[in-house]
């Protein structure tokens, strides 16, 4: 076989074999954007799952967009980072939560500093500012949105007087706390969003307007998942209108009691009680 023959018949098996690589390679992605959406899904079932370590209820309820950025790799040497992929979903016209926006976080510090660890970031965005300021497809928390480490557990009302529009979380060990991320930036995802919703140009403002969509039951549980941790689930208080049911009585009737005759009797009173009958 010639050199000339050879390098023809690679040339024919590249041709006939690039458009199944090139699917390989798009429904691997794919199944990594699926996974980044599980394990997301499994972050915020396990913050409800944890009454007294979990965001109050009254701040998720307060929500326009929740970002969760599973397994947040911080590492350092001198120099100090963070980095995480995660996946983002605000409210749309209708206030519904829509489709997943896939994001990148990364932050860093300065600092004699040595070590790694992992933790799961969440993000409570209250002000339609907070996400609309996403729409570029970049910004950097306490610049262009202020965050404050976010209160915990039953601390109701109490905790509201914190004024922020982004709350931050990370969770460590099992453990949800308050976490502080200013610096850090929050940054579209363009190659996972490319390859999730199969269009290279697609953009924050499509995804959140609906002009490109995901039929992933992946999205869906995770879509349903925000929606339940931001429901309230405090139930209806009784209005005064609302019927009650009569009492009992007291003394109900025998059950073969004879009909009542319509007399009235009266018991005979004794004019002179303790003495003998005259």
């Amino acid at each position: 076989m010639t050199r000339t023959s050879l390098l023809s018949m690679l040339a024919s098996a590249w041709v006939l074999l690039a458009p199944v690589g090139s699917a390989f390679a798009q429904t691997t992605e794919q199944t990594r954007e699926d996974a980044r959406l599980i394990t997301a899904t499994q972050v915020l079932q396990e913050l409800r799952d944890t009454p007294d370590q979990r965001v109050p209820d009254w701040l998720m309820q307060r929500a326009y967009g929740v970002a969760v950025i599973p397994e947040v790799i911080k590492g350092a040497f001198i120099f100090g980072g963070r980095y995480g992929d995660g996946v983002m979903i605000v409210r749309d016209a209708a206030d519904r939560f829509g489709n997943p926006i896939f994001i990148k976080l990364a932050g860093g510090s300065v600092g004699w500093q040595v070590g790694a660890t992992s933790t799961d970031v969440v993000l409570i965005f209250v002000t339609p500012r907070s996400v609309q300021n996403f729409a570029r497809g970049k910004f950097t928390l306490g610049a262009d949105a202020s965050v404050a480490a976010g209160p915990l557990g039953r601390q109701g009302e109490a905790a509201a007087g914190i004024s922020a529009e982004v709350y931050s979380y990370s969770r460590s060990r099992g453990l949800f706390a308050g976490v502080a991320l200013d610096g850090t930036v929050v940054a579209f995802d363009n190659k996972a969003n490319q390859f999730f919703y199969n269009n290279e140009s697609v953009t924050t403002e499509m995804i959140t307007s609906g002009k490109v969509t995901t039929h992933s039951e992946s999205a869906r549980r995770f879509a349903e998942s925000v929606a339940l941790s931001t429901k309230d689930n405090t139930p209806p208080a009784p209005t005064a209108a609302t019927p009650t049911a009569p009492p009992p009585p007291n003394n109900p009737p025998a059950p073969n009691a004879p009909p009542a005759s319509g007399v009235k009797t009266f018991p005979i009173e004794d004019p002179h009680p303790g003495g003998e009958p005259k």
